[in-house]
Protein backbone atom coordinates (compact mmCIF):
# COMPACT_ATOMS: atom_id res chain seq x y z
CA UNK A 1 0.00 0.00 0.00
CA UNK A 2 1.22 3.49 -0.91
CA UNK A 3 -0.24 6.84 0.19
CA UNK A 4 -0.04 10.05 -1.84
CA UNK A 5 -1.13 13.64 -1.34
CA UNK A 6 -1.94 16.22 -3.99
CA UNK A 7 -2.67 19.93 -3.95
CA UNK A 8 -3.49 22.37 -6.71
CA UNK A 9 -4.71 25.94 -7.07
CA UNK A 10 -5.75 28.06 -10.04
CA UNK A 11 -6.82 31.68 -10.39
CA UNK A 12 -10.39 32.50 -11.46
CA UNK A 13 -10.52 34.69 -14.58
CA UNK A 14 -13.08 35.87 -17.11
CA UNK A 15 -13.19 34.31 -20.56
CA UNK A 16 -12.51 30.70 -19.52
CA UNK A 17 -14.83 27.76 -18.91
CA UNK A 18 -15.00 26.43 -15.37
CA UNK A 19 -14.20 22.72 -15.49
CA UNK A 20 -13.84 20.82 -12.22
CA UNK A 21 -13.82 17.04 -11.93
CA UNK A 22 -14.29 16.80 -15.68
CA UNK A 23 -17.62 18.65 -15.40
CA UNK A 24 -18.30 22.01 -17.03
CA UNK A 25 -19.95 24.18 -14.39
CA UNK A 26 -21.94 27.29 -15.32
CA UNK A 27 -20.16 30.29 -13.77
CA UNK A 28 -19.06 33.75 -14.90
CA UNK A 29 -15.38 32.84 -14.51
CA UNK A 30 -13.14 29.90 -15.22
CA UNK A 31 -9.74 28.72 -14.05
CA UNK A 32 -6.54 30.03 -15.62
CA UNK A 33 -3.97 27.45 -16.66
CA UNK A 34 -2.01 25.88 -19.50
CA UNK A 35 -4.46 22.95 -19.69
CA UNK A 36 -8.16 23.23 -18.86
CA UNK A 37 -6.95 23.99 -15.28
CA UNK A 38 -9.17 21.35 -13.66
CA UNK A 39 -7.95 21.89 -10.11
CA UNK A 40 -9.56 18.72 -8.73
CA UNK A 41 -8.17 16.37 -11.37
CA UNK A 42 -4.73 17.97 -11.02
CA UNK A 43 -4.71 17.33 -7.26
CA UNK A 44 -5.84 13.73 -7.74
CA UNK A 45 -3.24 13.10 -10.45
CA UNK A 46 -0.51 14.56 -8.22
CA UNK A 47 -1.60 12.33 -5.33
CA UNK A 48 -1.40 9.21 -7.52
CA UNK A 49 2.01 10.13 -8.94
CA UNK A 50 3.25 11.09 -5.48
CA UNK A 51 2.17 7.76 -3.99
CA UNK A 52 4.52 6.08 -6.47
CA UNK A 53 7.29 8.67 -5.86
CA UNK A 54 7.16 9.63 -9.56
CA UNK A 55 7.01 13.40 -9.21
CA UNK A 56 4.03 15.51 -10.18
CA UNK A 57 2.00 16.45 -13.23
CA UNK A 58 4.42 19.27 -14.05
CA UNK A 59 7.16 16.69 -14.51
CA UNK A 60 5.04 14.41 -16.71
CA UNK A 61 2.99 17.07 -18.56
CA UNK A 62 5.04 20.31 -18.49
CA UNK A 63 3.32 23.62 -19.17
CA UNK A 64 6.17 24.44 -21.56
CA UNK A 65 4.96 21.70 -23.93
CA UNK A 66 2.32 22.87 -26.40
CA UNK A 67 0.97 19.30 -26.59
CA UNK A 68 -0.75 20.04 -23.28
CA UNK A 69 -2.09 23.51 -24.16
CA UNK A 70 -5.83 23.55 -23.32
CA UNK A 71 -5.84 19.72 -22.99
CA UNK A 72 -8.60 18.13 -20.97
CA UNK A 73 -7.29 17.08 -17.58
CA UNK A 74 -9.36 13.91 -17.97
CA UNK A 75 -6.98 12.94 -20.80
CA UNK A 76 -4.09 13.54 -18.42
CA UNK A 77 -5.87 11.35 -15.84
CA UNK A 78 -6.07 8.56 -18.43
CA UNK A 79 -2.31 8.85 -18.86
CA UNK A 80 -1.71 8.86 -15.10
CA UNK A 81 -3.87 5.73 -14.85
CA UNK A 82 -1.63 4.01 -17.43
CA UNK A 83 1.49 5.04 -15.49
CA UNK A 84 -0.10 3.66 -12.30
CA UNK A 85 -0.97 0.30 -13.88
CA UNK A 86 2.42 0.07 -15.63
CA UNK A 87 3.99 0.44 -12.17
CA UNK A 88 1.81 -2.33 -10.75
CA UNK A 89 -0.79 -0.39 -8.74
CA UNK A 90 -4.53 0.12 -8.54
CA UNK A 91 -6.67 2.64 -6.67
CA UNK A 92 -7.49 1.73 -3.08
CA UNK A 93 -9.38 4.95 -2.47
CA UNK A 94 -9.34 8.68 -3.15
CA UNK A 95 -10.48 11.36 -0.73
CA UNK A 96 -10.55 14.87 -2.19
CA UNK A 97 -11.90 18.32 -1.43
CA UNK A 98 -12.59 21.42 -3.52
CA UNK A 99 -12.15 24.74 -1.70
CA UNK A 100 -14.13 27.66 -3.16
CA UNK A 101 -16.52 30.34 -1.96
CA UNK A 102 -18.49 30.19 -5.23
CA UNK A 103 -19.91 28.50 -7.19
CA UNK A 104 -21.64 25.79 -5.19
CA UNK A 105 -20.39 22.35 -6.25
CA UNK A 106 -22.92 20.05 -4.53
CA UNK A 107 -25.09 19.56 -7.66
CA UNK A 108 -22.04 18.34 -9.65
CA UNK A 109 -20.25 16.07 -7.19
CA UNK A 110 -21.89 12.82 -8.29
CA UNK A 111 -20.93 13.47 -11.93
CA UNK A 112 -17.36 14.30 -10.83
CA UNK A 113 -17.13 11.04 -8.87
CA UNK A 114 -18.39 9.07 -11.87
CA UNK A 115 -15.87 10.74 -14.21
CA UNK A 116 -12.99 10.02 -11.84
CA UNK A 117 -14.04 6.42 -11.11
CA UNK A 118 -14.43 5.70 -14.83
CA UNK A 119 -11.05 7.23 -15.74
CA UNK A 120 -9.29 5.30 -12.97
CA UNK A 121 -11.17 2.03 -13.61
CA UNK A 122 -12.38 1.77 -10.03
CA UNK A 123 -15.68 1.66 -8.20
CA UNK A 124 -17.39 4.95 -7.45
CA UNK A 125 -17.37 3.86 -3.79
CA UNK A 126 -13.58 4.33 -3.89
CA UNK A 127 -13.87 8.01 -4.89
CA UNK A 128 -14.81 10.75 -2.44
CA UNK A 129 -15.26 14.35 -3.59
CA UNK A 130 -16.28 17.04 -1.12
CA UNK A 131 -16.54 20.81 -1.37
CA UNK A 132 -16.23 23.54 1.24
CA UNK A 133 -15.97 27.30 1.52
CA UNK A 134 -13.50 29.27 3.62
CA UNK A 135 -16.17 31.49 5.19
CA UNK A 136 -14.89 34.31 2.95
CA UNK A 137 -11.30 34.02 4.23
CA UNK A 138 -8.24 33.83 1.97
CA UNK A 139 -8.04 33.89 -1.83
CA UNK A 140 -10.78 31.26 -2.14
CA UNK A 141 -13.07 33.28 0.13
CA UNK A 142 -12.41 36.43 -1.91
CA UNK A 143 -13.39 34.43 -5.04
CA UNK A 144 -9.93 34.94 -6.58
CA UNK A 145 -9.25 31.25 -7.11
CA UNK A 146 -10.11 27.66 -6.32
CA UNK A 147 -7.91 25.06 -4.63
CA UNK A 148 -8.18 21.32 -4.21
CA UNK A 149 -6.53 18.74 -1.99
CA UNK A 150 -6.45 14.98 -2.33
CA UNK A 151 -5.17 11.93 -0.52
CA UNK A 152 -5.07 8.56 -2.23
CA UNK A 153 -4.16 5.02 -1.35
CA UNK A 154 -2.72 2.75 -4.01
CA UNK A 155 -2.70 -1.01 -3.64
CA UNK A 156 -0.15 -3.27 -5.30
CA UNK A 157 -1.70 -5.32 -8.11
CA UNK A 158 -1.66 -9.03 -7.39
Amino acid sequence: MRIGIGYDVHKLVEGRKLIVGGVEIPYEKGLLGHSDADVLIHAINDSILGAMALGDIGKHFPDTDMEYKDISSMILMDRVYKIMVDNGYEIGNIDSIIVAQRPKFAPYIDAMRENIANALHTSIENVSVKATTTEELGFEGRKEGISSKCVCILNKLK
